[in-house]
């Protein structure tokens, strides 16, 4: 690995021409910076990435089979495995789609599965992301700036080829398409994420459009393309699902196509990831994830979530009043590591004032207890420092359920914080999955 610490400045200059940048929105204004990157990859040993690998496509699978029955029969609420106000309360659940079925019946294609792993060596899941999970570009060029700068590095060390994430994405639309060309649907350039967008638009071969260059009729998505108007049958989009369609959602949004919602429900395009996702990936829902497997697929889960209390429920609630100094409580309607809150750091005065909002809205939060996650290994100011760090995994659902075999490795760049996520102001590594 030295070649690629010594070439660590060489990297990020090629990182910041490539434009890899992510935005932040801090005080109602965006901010646009370079996504800092460290060259000391995460390495994970092949035997532990078969397990996590199983666990992950055993947590989407899951998953996607609550989406279908909760905007279907709900049997998981007449059953009496999850209460029936907890999920209609969440604010991820859209009434607009219930009956709907996509293409497959898959309502998440693309799910980023956060994880950390604890000193103990137990690897946790902190989040489900299943609406708009983004990061896979990052390590991606990453990985190819690395080869460029050090292909030695990777002549000696066995590590799995990243390079395929552009033909799996290609490889999920096109197991839903409904018949036409495949489409990333960006909000436009001053979206956080927008470099990845047209990143994985040039790797997919799919084509990168925003809502001006797409329209409905016929009951038909197209595309206005100067080699004459093409039909869409896949739509990766990357807008959030208030703003997709304006006749449908947010009457004011600008950046949504009118009637969409009209085509999807009528089965001739694909949305991916399906709208109304929300309800899944809700962090209240998250604490029901290990009883959907069991309910779902008859299995015992095998990656863990990290231990979560309800305050919904009452003996939960008296646990997290009692023990609220060293508990992390989290806002289920935030993301993107706000909403978070450390007991510890409150005051006396705060944590009354916790306390008070909890009893009055047990619904708005879950807690848990704090994991004591590894720290890796990075540069800062030649000499290496130890830092928190997660681990966002890419799992990809179309004929099959299969998991990118690489991920997003984030970590904070404050020495006291356990809060990596790169909308409040981390960096990121290369992630190595050996043979």
């Amino acid at each position: 690995m030295d070649g690629l610490m010594k070439n660590a400045d060489s990297i990020n200059r090629q990182l910041a021409r490539y434009g890899v940048k992510f935005g932040i929105y801090k005080n109602g204004q965006f901010h646009e910076r370079l996504f800092p990157f460290d060259p000391i990859p995460r390495v994970i040993a092949a035997e532990e990435w078969a397990t996590l690998e199983k666990g992950l496509i055993q947590r989407v699978d899951a998953l996607n089979a609550f989406l279908r029955d909760i905007y279907g029969k709900r049997h998981i609420i007449a059953d009496g495995v999850i209460p029936e106000d907890f999920v209609y309360l969440s604010s991820g659940y859209l009434p607009q789609c219930e009956g709907i079925v996509p293409p497959g019946g898959i309502y998440s294609h693309i799910s980023g599965i956060d994880l950390v792993k604890g000193k103990n060596g137990t690897w946790y899941i902190l989040e489900d992301n299943l609406r708009v999970p983004s990061g896979a570009s990052y390590p991606l060029i990453a990985r190819q700036l690395c080869r460029r700068c050090s292909p030695e590095t990777f002549r000696q060390n066995n590590v799995v080829d990243n390079r395929n994430y552009g033909n799996l994405l290609r490889e999920t639309m096109d197991a839903a398409n409904t018949g036409g060309i495949n489409v990333i649907f960006t909000p436009g350039r001053y979206n956080a994420a927008y470099f990845e967008h047209s990143y994985l638009a040039e790797r997919s071969g799919a084509v990168l459009a925003e809502s001006q260059d797409l329209y409905v009729k016929n009951n038909r998505l197209y595309y206005r393309s100067l080699e004459g108007d093409q039909q869409v049958g896949a739509l990766y989009r990357r807008i959030s699902d208030d703003y997709l369609d304006p006749l449908c959602f947010l009457p004011e949004s600008l950046i949504g196509i009118p009637n969409l919602m009209a085509v999807y429900r009528a089965g001739n395009v694909a949305i991916i990831n399906s709208p109304g996702n929300g309800v899944a990936d809700d962090k209240g829902i998250y604490y029901f994830v290990p009883k959907m497997i069991r309910y779902y697929l008859n299995q015992e889960p095998i990656l863990s979530n990290a231990p979560t209390y309800l305050p919904f429920y009452e003996e939960d609630r008296a646990y997290v009043l009692e023990h609220l100094d060293t508990l992390v409580i989290k806002d289920v309607a935030e993301a993107g590591g706000y909403g978070v809150v450390f007991g510890s750091g409150l005051s006396a005065e705060k944590l009354a004032e916790m306390r008070r909002t909890i009893l009055s809205e047990p619904r708005r939060f879950i807690a848990q207890e704090v994991v004591d996650f590894e720290d890796l290994p990075l540069l800062e100011g030649g000499s290496t420092v130890l830092r928190k760090a997660d681990l966002r995994a890419f799992v990809l659902t179309g004929k099959e359920t299969r998991v990118w075999p690489s991920g997003l490795t984030r970590f904070s760049r404050n020495p006291d914080s356990f809060i990596v996520n790169s909308s409040q102001g981390g960096g990121f590594k290369d992630t190595w999955i050996l043979r």
